[in-house]
């Protein structure tokens, strides 16, 4: 009797065992097949993209843009979340931190992507290895912009009326490390100045500084600039690149006015999270492109200043080449300027 109790005990704990690990391969197969399931019939809900700056700024701007149009495309609702802060980086962390499915996309530029990584012993993700590069969508030059009672109408006025009263002024920014930072910091380099400068939650909290007299100047976006410049209510004394814009074509550049070498156009990419799922980022790619094309969202875009980049630079593959070439690029004036930050 005892041996037969064994035996039916042995049989028993075998068959059990055996659907224990039955049951463990079906859940290993299910969850292996899930990414080419959820590809598949992605999106199911709302997506989020989070813009880490605050609301105003030409990133938020372009994002909101894309954000109405991928909705329609997409089927589902797409949201703009501002999370602003640390130059971009805690929005950016928090979209590492999201689970890699393609529902929080990060809008990243040449200041979270780029300045980061020099600028911060110890930033708050690695570019290189944190995201997916999703796609560049736009560029934009930055527009030197000056408070509308500062006594000086062209660049060389201003460098002029920097260099005498330096001690007494500052400048402003959308944060250490953001696109708004280091063109100005690259400027004052090369001007030869040493001026205060004072970090904001976003572009368009420096704007009203700037209106209200309290920041000199500004290095800003010419998405944001434009309104402020063509109502009289700022000066815009340079454009920082190579050509001037069509938003403002009165506006001649800095190599115009005598000063190489402070160009500064900023880009505006998207990222995922790593270990998104390639067919998931290639449906958001083809509707972000797609919005990008669409006639009335390219005008707005233009219309604010931003160029919208040609499809050939819109791949994931583009984007991923950029970074690094992005990010030594920017080490130099930021290693100059011996700007570090903890």
């Amino acid at each position: 009797m005892p041996t037969n109790i064994s035996a039916t005990l042995h049989a028993f704990t075998r068959a059990a065992t055996h659907r224990v690990l039955l049951a463990a391969a079906l859940c290993v197969g299910a969850a292996t097949a899930a990414p080419i399931a959820s590809a598949q019939e992605f999106p199911t809900r709302p997506i989020t993209i989070v813009v880490p700056f605050v609301a105003g700024g030409g990133i938020d701007v372009g994002s909101r843009l894309l954000a109405a149009r991928m909705s329609e495309l997409l089927g589902q609702a797409v949201v703009v979340d501002n999370v602003g802060g640390g130059g971009g980086m805690i929005g950016g962390r928090r979209v590492v931190d999201a689970r890699p499915d393609g529902y929080t996309i990060l809008a990243g530029n040449v200041g979270t992507h780029a300045y980061t990584q020099v600028l911060y012993k110890r930033p708050l993700y690695d570019v290189l290895k944190d995201f997916e590069p999703l796609m560049m969508a736009t560029d934009a030059a930055r527009v030197l912009v000056v408070r509308k009672d500062l006594p000086v109408n062209n660049l060389q006025e201003f460098v002029t009326y920097v260099k005498a009263n330096q001690a007494k002024m500052q400048f402003g920014s959308a944060g250490v490390g953001s696109a708004t930072h280091l063109p100005c910091v690259l400027l004052n380099q090369v001007m030869g100045v040493d001026v205060l400068h004072l970090p904001f939650r976003g572009s368009g909290l420096v704007m009203n500084e700037l209106l209200g007299g309290r920041v000199d100047y500004m290095c800003d976006s010419i998405q944001t600039a434009a309104a402020q410049i063509k109502g009289g209510t700022v000066k815009a004394i340079a454009i920082m690149a190579e050509k001037r814009s069509p938003v403002i074509p009165d506006v001649p550049t800095t190599g115009e006015q005598g000063m190489a070498g402070v160009e500064a156009s900023a880009w505006n990419a998207y990222f995922l999270p790593k270990g998104t799922p390639p067919a998931i980022i290639a449906k958001l790619n083809k509707a972000m492109s797609d919005a990008l094309d669409t006639p009335v969202i390219r005008t707005r875009l233009e219309d604010l200043g931003a160029d919208v980049v040609p499809v050939e630079k819109r791949t994931p593959e583009y984007l991923a080449k950029l970074l690094p070439a992005e990010i030594e690029r920017w080490a130099k004036p930021i290693r100059a300027a011996g700007i570090s930050i903890d």
